[in-house]
This record gives structure tokens, sequence and C-alpha cells, in this order.
């Protein structure tokens, strides 16, 4: 971990994101209306709000899957709405997914080595001639994978098929692949999804270390209040793919237009009703 954490400090801390009177719209639909927010360099930032509220949208949009119809993404001097995804990955973004998306059938290690793909040097000649400068990329790349492994937990499972491990470790592997990139904003989308308590306070405690220890910005969709007042430093609220609220956790937990997204007008106003010192706040479990 030391060695991971020394080289982070060398590269020093990314630039922000800034998200721009982003506007997504399909057909009739529209599924984000003139969003904005901005995740300050090394800061933790959530995207919250009930199904449908276009958060998963949103994360397309940086992370080059969908194109906005309107609006601009900021990042470290580019601008991330006109780029395709492998080029979003080529200037320090990489995303995990809800639906755990690796390779099952390979092993924990390969799993990593494919995050390092987009920073491999050696051309395809030079690799498949073994020459010297393809030999000690591979080295490199294969100690830095191992790095990475303990850094998340995972270095004696670096030889276990994906599809042999747990879903919490699993889940593990796919946070390690995208830290494999070497990234300096990372999109987590909903980390901690169907895994059990313990899992998901292991979950949050190494969201937590990436940021304290490698300096990375993240952004992260998530269902858990618990999580996100926990680790988030800001917070945007969207609904029907408006935001509706951002600020400090404290202010947006309290924030009635937020309770009101979560459990609708009448029982906020209900919940309201049981005093200054018990008030409603969204809840904790999935939507």
């Amino acid at each position: 971990m030391g060695v991971v954490k020394r080289a982070a400090a060398t590269a020093g801390p990314g630039p922000a994101l800034e998200v721009r009177d982003v506007t997504v719209r399909f057909g009739g639909l529209t599924a984000l209306d003139r969003v904005s927010f901005t995740v300050p360099p090394g800061a933790i930032h959530a995207i919250i709000g009930p199904n449908g509220a276009g958060k998963s949208t949103c994360f397309n949009v940086l992370s080059g899957v969908y194109r906005a119809t309107s609006g601009r993404v900021g990042f470290g001097g580019h601008e991330l709405t006109a780029m395709a995804p492998h080029r979003v990955a080529g200037v320090g973004v990489a995303r995990t997914f809800q639906n755990i998306a690796l390779s099952h059938s390979q092993t924990v290690r390969s799993n990593l080595l494919t995050g390092r793909h987009r920073l491999t040097g050696s051309g395809f000649l030079s690799a498949g001639l073994r020459l010297p400068r393809a030999r000690g990329e591979e080295a490199a790349h294969a100690e830095r994978v191992r790095e990475i492994a303990g850094f998340v937990g995972l270095r004696e499972h670096l030889e276990t098929e994906v599809r042999l491990l747990p879903y919490g470790i699993q889940k593990r592997v796919e946070l390690a692949r995208a830290l494999a990139m070497e990234p300096r904003l990372l999109l987590l989308d909903e980390p901690v999804a169907g895994m059990t308590s313990a899992e998901r306070r292991v979950m949050a405690e190494l969201v937590a270390a990436v940021r304290r220890s490698l300096g990375i910005s993240v952004l992260l969709v998530e269902h858990d209040m618990g999580i996100v007042m926990r680790l988030a430093d800001s917070v945007t609220v969207l609904d029907f793919g408006r935001r509706i609220a951002d600020g400090v956790p404290e202010e947006i937990q309290r924030d009635p237009a937020v309770i009101r997204a979560y459990l609708g007008a009448e029982e906020a106003d209900a919940d309201r009703g049981a005093g200054p010192d018990a008030p409603a706040t969204p809840p904790t479990d999935k939507d």
C-alpha cells in the first residue's frame, strides 16, 4: 500500500470535474434537464435520487456512453461530452458498474491487467516478439497489479477465477480493475449494491482509503444513505432529471424538496409534524 500511495503522491491531485447545464433527451423524454455540479480535486461527491431520477444517465454521459443533447462536461481541459468511452478513460476517468462487468472466466490478475491496457506503450509486434521494452513493461504492470491487489485486499485471490469468488469480493475486483487504470477521477455506480452489512462496511472503508491514500476524486451513485452521509463531502440530488438540491450531507438530509422526492409530499408533511427534533430523512434502503 505504501508504494501505491507514493506513486499517487508523485502524480499530484487531479483536476476538478465541471458539469454545466447538461441536458439529455431521448425522443420526447428528457432524462436530464440542465444539470450542473462540480467535483473538486480529491473530493467525494455523491449523486442520489429516487429510481428514474437520471443518475445512471448522468454517469453514462460522464463516461462517454451517452452524448449530451446540450451542456458541457469539463475535466482537466478536456471536453468529455465530445469523447468516446475509450478516450474518456484515456484522460484518467475510470468507472465501475452496478451490475458487475468482469471477465468471470478469467483470474483476478487477468482482470486487473485488462485495466492496465490503456497504459501499455509497447506495440503488438514488440509484445509478440518479447522484445526487452515489452518484457520490462510487462514486469512493471505485473508489479503494479500486485500492489493494487494488496491495497484492496485481493492479493490472496490473484490466481482465482472471478466466477469462484463471493459477490462482495467480486465487487472489490471491479474496484481494483478501475484503480489499475491509474484514474484521476473514479465513477462508482452503486458500489455497495447487493452487499451484506459487513461487506458494505469494507467497501466504504476502501472508498475512503482511495481518496485519503491515493488522492483520487470520487463521484458515486448510491442508494444507501448511510454510506452517502458517511463518505460524501457534498451531494447532488436529482428527481425526474432535474437537480433539486446540492450541498453538504447534513443540509441535504433535512432539505424539504429531498424529503418530498423520497417520501412523497403527504408523508413528508406528516413526518415534519413529528416535531423539530425528528426531521424526516431519505430512506436507507434501496428504492
